[in-house]
């Protein structure tokens, strides 16, 4: 049985945990439940490297919109800025708990990945199928050390991309799903 994904280096070196204390479940009585075992999540830098880039995108449209509106008379501009600026607001708002939902879990032959609330997805990713294990992280990424882990399969469908994780656990569990991804395929 695979080991448990090892937490982020950075939470013992700053007061900040390495993720959030508990995946964030939909209150419906026919949600998906989540299956027994430890579910690893995020981190909760993730929540502020997006709402920085989306705070940097709203605050372009609002001047967008302020310039075209002031400066050129076009007044309809004020139409369209308003509706992105209350659907970026909106947005931005239930942020935090978007990103508590995020979680993984490594089971002994597949990963099973969930994401959302409202709209709930469960993808269980077989060690024996994936065939890529990339790494990506932006330059906000990078400033708050968190990057993004993507596994890719044959299947379109079931590719994952787990946000927000601690660089150093985001190495870790690379090394660890391609180690298990290898000797899975070898068994095929």
């Amino acid at each position: 049985m695979p080991a448990e994904a090892p937490q982020g280096t950075e939470a013992a070196q700053t007061d900040e945990p390495a993720t959030f204390d508990r995946i964030v479940e939909s209150r419906s009585e026919s949600r998906l439940v989540l299956a027994e075992g430890v579910w690893h999540q995020i981190s909760p830098r993730y929540v502020w490297v997006q709402l920085l880039s989306s705070g940097i995108v709203l605050a372009l449209v609002v001047a967008a919109t302020l310039v075209l509106a002031l400066a050129f008379g076009q007044v309809w501009a004020y139409i369209p800025g308003g509706i992105f600026t209350v659907i970026m607001v909106w947005t931005l708002a239930i942020l935090p708990r978007q990103a508590r939902a995020i979680g993984y879990r490594l089971r002994e032959d597949d990963l099973v990945f969930r994401r959302g609330i409202l709209w709930q997805r469960f993808v269980a990713v077989p060690y024996g199928r994936m065939q890529l294990v990339d790494i990506t992280h932006g330059p906000l990424d990078r400033a708050f050390g968190i990057a993004q882990l993507k596994f890719v399969t044959a299947a379109a469908a079931t590719g994952v991309t787990i946000p927000g994780l601690p660089q150093a656990t985001a190495d870790t569990l690379r090394d660890h799903l391609v180690e298990v991804a290898e000797s899975r395929r070898t068994g095929l």
